[in-house]
């Protein structure tokens, strides 16, 4: 930093004090102080000035979460008790609540009323002088992009998990995820005081299921109705949560009932830490005393290399161990000055640069959320280098443009407080920005886009119309909007039929999106039957040669295209390969991207039941032009043609996205729910049982599960339960292949 933006900085600061009971100097003042202060200075620091910059202190108090977990863990009301217990809100109100209230971060009227988060939400508070910025993400399967999006953005987690439920299925998703995106986490063993609470069944579950490295840091004092307090493994002391939410955290000695348990505990956690930490391990080893710094640094250490994951517990609805989690946030997951991120410069053939994450570099940032408001698109921005301001320009590389920042704000859920700046490691949010999500910014002087994040495939679409035809263009705005909030969410049209078809994660993923358009556009749609997103593929290869010749007076077209097609190998990245093994000019160079071009327009819809054909490679070999007849459409037109010939002969086969299901039902209902998915066609994978419930877990063609909530149900007196996610696309036996193509027939011949 310059000498003048430090006397102009220190200046800000001095005029701008925070409050505090003695009298702010006067400008005049202020301004001789810093003058006497920086006369001596020079303008550049030397080398071996070891002063450290203004931010350094700032951006280690600053800490990016987000919770997540399995639907129905207590994520939301985890936040809530955070956002209470830091002072941003001053009553507690419940996701379910009788009050009718809700919970804060569950804005919008729909979560209130199912009980469930469909948006993340971002807000802030402060805990003991640290910045903490949180994400509350939906733990349904069918807005897995809101996790997606939110885990991109952030530089530590808490996985939450049920003492009850355990390891569940989105759970092993949502961790996934985190590793994905190398994101080092804490996880929080909560519900304690729920009936069957068993804290080390879900400690074993995550070592074996998610293969964690990870150990207790705290024991509950009691379960279930007498779960009172916990005990802190790392500094031994035992905390209760005194007074009517929770919010006095009284210190005391370690019951004496509990010492042994906890020494046998202590130790299991210096074992676990050891294994991951050199340090630790030497000290460990020789049989020195352990100190409860040295233990929380070595935890500290082998948390944020993602070696070892520290394990809190309490009940965030009984309001207790939510003050020692806050703390654990603190001590062991990172500051943005902790992380590696890295950009891509655009201006170098994409070269990979490690950006250094601090307000002194030039200003990179990620739109990374798009929300849309009745004054305009509000867009939720990353910073993770340099210093963000009001009324400045910045530029977004994916598009060239540049923008004026007109407003800039801190969200708190749905409400937002106006800033003037912001610098690296702060997650932001401004209005009017016009850009996608993914779009990378920039305040001009380099060319670096962020890497994206991983965008599923849909899986179900629906034939959606407006009732009235007065209420277009507002079912057309809606859509429009919810295809750039949500990129799993996409709008395309029955070319057949004329419908339009939405297509998203799941059921209730499009009912959401169904009933948002009625509330919020307040445009009634007509819905037809969930359609199931088939594929089509090859399964070997077959040669092409095919000459396209028509002649109508004056210029001809002619194009000659020779080669084969394959399937490609099994793990491929891509889903179509075109490859151009021509030697010579048989068919000349401009010619060439016409011609994957044509290939490319022909597998979007196979010749079986018209879906997209994925997993297939193109490879030209030979082929003719003419001198004068030849065009970029001929070769076009002869592309798709030799498609279509060679096509039938490469042996297509139908693929149907298969689900993973996990199933939980009282222990007698297990041989009928097992039944009822074997009639499903579904292959049971596993069968655990835990307490007095079963688990199945089994893999099933989406196709029969539609309307399978209802039947399950019916079958267990309305005491089952069920998740599933997409798992991939598998070929479909063969009578079912038949009955596709012959159900397609009838619709070609009309």
């Amino acid at each position: 930093m310059t000498r003048s933006t430090r006397l102009l900085y220190t200046l800000r600061s001095s005029l701008n004090p925070s409050p505090s009971p003695s009298p702010s100097p006067s400008p005049i003042t202020a301004l001789l102080h810093l003058h006497r202060r920086y006369a001596a200075a020079p303008a550049i620091r030397p080398k071996d000035d070891k002063t450290e910059p203004w931010w350094k202190e700032s951006m280690e108090k600053v800490r990016n979460i987000g919770i997540s977990a399995h639907i129905d863990s207590g994520k939301t009301t985890l936040t809530e008790r955070v956002l209470y217990y830091t002072g941003r809100i001053h009553e507690i109100h419940e996701v379910r609540g009788k009050d009718g209230v809700g919970a804060k971060m569950d804005s919008m009227e729909l979560e209130r009323e199912k009980g469930i988060t469909i948006q993340s939400a971002a807000t802030y508070c402060t805990w003991k002088d640290y910045q903490i910025n949180i994400i509350d993400t939906p733990g349904h399967v069918d807005f897995t992009i809101e996790v997606e999006r939110a885990l991109r953005v952030l530089d530590g987690a808490i996985l939450v998990l049920c003492s009850v439920g355990g390891v569940q299925s989105q759970s092993i998703t949502v961790d996934r995820q985190m590793k994905r995106y190398g994101v080092p986490r804490v996880a929080f063993i909560n519900k304690l005081d729920r009936m069957g609470a068993d804290p080390w069944k879900v400690l074993n579950q995550t070592r074996k299921k998610l293969r964690h490295h990870s150990a207790a840091v705290q024991i509950p004092i009691g379960l279930e109705e007498d779960f009172q307090g916990l005990v802190d493994l790392v500094h031994l002391k035992a905390y209760y949560f005194r007074g009517s939410s929770g919010e006095n955290v009284v210190t005391e000695e370690i019951p004496a009932d509990m010492q042994a348990m906890a020494a046998e505990k202590r130790r299991e956690l210096i074992e676990a830490v050891s294994d991951v930490d050199d340090q630790l391990a030497e000290a460990f080893l020789s049989d020195e005393p352990i100190s409860s710094a040295d233990l929380e640094a070595a935890i500290r250490r082998a948390t944020i290399d993602r070696k070892f994951i520290p394990v809190f517990m309490g009940s965030a609805f009984k309001n207790k161990g939510v003050q020692t989690l806050l703390d654990g946030v603190l001590q062991y997951l990172p500051c943005p000055l902790e992380v590696d991120n890295f950009a891509l410069d655009q201006s170098k053939e994409e070269e990979e640069v490690k950006l250094d994450g601090t307000p002194a570099g030039h200003m990179v940032a990620l739109a990374f959320k798009l929300e849309e408001r009745p004054f305009g698109q509000l867009t939720y921005l990353r910073i993770y280098e340099g210093v963000l301001k009001k009324g400045e320009f910045i530029t977004n590389i994916n598009t060239g443009k540049k923008i004026k920042i007109s407003k800039l704000g801190r969200m708190h859920s749905d409400s937002m407080e106006d800033i003037q700046e912001a610098h690296a490691g702060q997650i932001v949010a401004v209005f009017g920005l016009d850009c996608a999500s993914g779009d990378t910014f920039t305040d001009g002087s380099v060319k670096y886009t962020m890497t994206s994040m991983s965008v599923p495939e849909p899986v179900v679409s629906l034939a959606v119309s407006p009732v009235s035809k007065d209420s277009g263009k507002q079912f057309s705005k809606a859509l429009n909007r919810f295809q750039r909030e949500d990129p799993t969410f996409r709008v395309g049209l029955d070319k057949e039929s004329g419908q339009t078809i939405i297509s998203g994660m799941g059921e209730l993923h499009l009912e959401v999106y169904v009933e948002r358009i009625k509330r919020e556009y307040k445009v009634d749609a007509t819905v037809g039957k969930p359609r199931v997103n088939f594929r089509e593929t090859i399964t070997q290869r077959a040669e092409f040669d095919y000459l396209h010749k028509k002649q109508s007076g004056g210029q001809g077209q002619y194009g000659r295209v020779c080669g084969y097609m394959e399937p490609l190998p099994a793990g491929s990245d891509t889903k179509f390969e075109f490859e151009n093994n021509i030697i010579g000019q048989a068919i000349p160079s401009n010619f060439i991207p016409h011609i994957e071009k044509g290939f490319k327009e022909a597998a979007n819809s196979g010749s079986l039941i018209g879906f997209p054909v994925e997993n297939i490679r193109v490879v030209i070999t030979d082929g003719a032009s003419h001198a004068v007849d030849s065009s970029e459409l001929a070769f076009r037109l002869a592309s798709i043609y030799a498609f279509r010939q060679c096509y039938a002969k490469c042996k297509p086969v139908i693929l149907e996205p298969v689900m993973s299901v996990e199933v939980r039902v009282p222990m007698e209902f297990q041989g009928t729910v097992a039944g009822d998915l074997n009639r499903r066609k579904g292959l049971i994978v596993g069968n655990d049982q835990e307490g007095d419930d079963s688990a199945i877990n089994a893999l099933v063609p989406l196709n029969n599960m539609f309307g399978y909530s209802t039947a399950l149900r019916s079958m267990t007196q309305g005491k089952g339960e069920f998740t599933m996610e997409y798992k991939e696309h598998s070929p479909v036996s063969a009578d079912v292949q038949t009955q596709l193509i012959n159900a397609h027939k009838p619709k070609n011949a009309e």
